[in-house]
């Protein structure tokens, strides 16, 4: 896949997370956004000459929150990413993870993901 491809599919990834907000269904903003984030770790970690046999988006993240090279202001954003909901279907933490894929994109790669 070309270098921008892993932008596109975020991009893709963040319309569907805003669309499906705009219709009342955070949960499903937040898998579309959990995924988006996963192109751009999946991206950041290839640049770092890792390569991971998976295409989960949670996998990545995971390797990703390990990653001795990110700074502890990284690392909590990725981790967002990883903190399962309550029973009630909400994130324990309050964090937007639309906003946290443009965040990551900025810290990992120095890129814009409009």
């Amino acid at each position: 896949m070309e270098n921008s491809g892993w932008k596109q599919l975020a991009s893709i990834e963040l319309n569907m997370a805003e669309n499906a907000r705009s219709d009342g269904n955070e949960g499903r903003a937040r898998v579309c956004a959990r995924r988006a984030a996963g192109h751009v770790a999946g991206e950041y970690l290839q640049r770092q000459g890792i390569t991971l046999r998976t295409e989960s988006a949670l996998e990545k993240l995971r390797y990703l929150e390990s990653s001795p090279e990110l700074k502890p202001e990284e690392v909590e954003v990725v981790q967002h990413f990883l903190i399962h909901i309550t029973p009630e279907h909400e994130l324990p933490i309050n964090a937007d993870l639309i906003a946290d894929v443009h965040l990551l994109a900025q810290q990992l790669m120095d890129e814009s993901l409009d």
